[in-house]
C-alpha cells in the first residue's frame, strides 16, 4: 500500500513539472488554456461548442482539445462552431495529464491561439488531482445530477476557480435547489463564483465567455483555500535540491482514488478535427 501511494506522489510531481513547462509553452505562444472538469452528461460539451461559436463570431482566436475513452463524437460536435479542434483518446485513462496535452499540441496549436478549451475526461475524480498548465480551471455541473454534487467532490469544486451551473433551463422540472447547490460550493471553496447556464436558450454564455477572457487579459482569477493549502504542504516538504521524496522506481502505475490504475505513459489514440470533420486518429505515442 505504501508504494503505491508513494508512486502515486512520483506521477503527481512529475505532472506538476510538466504542467510548469506547459504554462510556460503556452505563455510563451500568448495563449490562456481553460480546463474544464464534470461528470459524463453534465451539459459541458454542448456549452463548450455554444463557447467557441461565440469566439469565433468575435473574432477571437480560440481552440479546443477534447479527451474521450472512446469515439471522436465530442471533436464532431465540436468542430461544428468553425474553431480548431483536436481529440486525444485515452484507451481507457481516465484523465489528461499534462504532458500527454503538450505532445498533443505541439504542431497542431494555430499560431495566435488566444484561447485553448481543454475538454477533460467526464470524471470529477482523477481529473481534480492533475493540473495541465491551466489558467483557469472550472468544474461544471448540471441541474440533474443533485445539490449534494460539490460536497461529494470536495476536490473537483474545491479547486475550482469557477463554478458553473448548466442546464438551468430544466431547473424547475427537476427541482433542482438552487440555494443548497450554492450551500455545498461555498462550504468547499469559499467566495469562489458561480454562473449558470443554459447551451440551450443561451443563458450565461456571454457571461463565461467574458469570465474566461478576463482571465486572458491578466484579471486574477479566484484562488481556493484548498489550493493555498496545496502550496503551504509543497512549501514544508521542499528538499531544496529538486528532489522528490516519494519517487521510489517510476514505473509509471499510480492509484486513482479507488485503487490501482495504468498509467498514460503517452499512450493512447489522437486525432485533429481542424473546425471540420476528424481527421482519422492516430495510433502509438508519438508527437504530431
Amino acid at each position: 500500500m505504501c508504494r503505491t501511494v508513494d508512486l502515486h506522489q512520483a506521477v503527481l510531481a512529475r505532472n506538476d513539472e510538466n504542467a510548469l513547462a506547459l504554462r510556460g509553452y503556452l505563455g510563451d505562444r500568448g495563449t490562456v488554456a481553460v480546463n474544464l472538469l464534470s461528470s459524463p452528461g453534465s451539459g459541458k460539451t454542448a456549452l463548450l461548442e455554444q463557447l467557441l461559436a461565440r469566439a469565433v463570431a468575435a473574432g477571437v482566436p480560440a481552440a479546443a482539445v477534447t479527451a474521450d475513452l472512446a469515439t471522436e463524437n465530442d471533436a464532431t460536435r465540436l468542430a461544428r462552431s468553425g474553431a480548431p479542434v483536436r481529440q486525444i483518446l485515452t484507451d481507457g485513462l481516465c484523465h489528461l495529464e499534462a504532458g500527454m496535452l503538450r505532445r498533443r499540441l505541439e504542431g497542431w496549436m494555430p499560431e495566435g491561439t488566444r484561447l485553448l478549451f481543454v475538454e477533460n475526461v467526464g470524471n470529477l475524480v482523477c481529473p481534480a488531482s492533475y493540473d495541465l498548465g491551466e489558467t483557469l480551471r472550472i468544474a461544471l455541473a448540471s441541474v440533474t445530477e443533485g445539490e449534494d454534487k460539490p460536497v461529494k467532490y470536495p476536490t473537483a469544486f474545491g479547486l475550482a476557480q469557477l463554478v458553473v451551473i448548466t442546464k438551468t433551463d430544466i431547473a424547475d422540472a427537476v427541482g433542482f435547489d438552487r440555494e443548497a447547490f450554492l450551500r455545498g460550493v461555498e462550504q468547499v471553496n469559499p467566495g469562489v463564483p458561480v454562473l449558470e447556464t443554459s447551451a440551450r436558450t443561451g443563458e450565461g454564455v456571454d457571461a463565461l465567455l467574458a469570465h474566461v477572457l478576463r482571465a486572458a487579459d491578466g484579471e486574477e482569477a479566484h484562488v481556493p483555500v484548498l489550493a493555498r493549502e496545496h502550496e503551504r504542504y509543497l512549501d514544508s516538504h521542499d528538499h531544496g535540491d529538486g528532489t522528490d521524496p516519494h519517487v521510489h522506481d517510476g514505473d509509471g502505475d499510480h492509484d486513482h482514488g479507488e485503487g490501482r490504475g495504468p498509467s498514460s505513459g503517452g499512450r493512447g489514440r489522437h486525432g485533429d478535427v481542424p473546425g471540420a470533420a476528424p481527421v482519422p486518429a492516430e495510433t502509438g505515442g508519438n508527437a504530431p
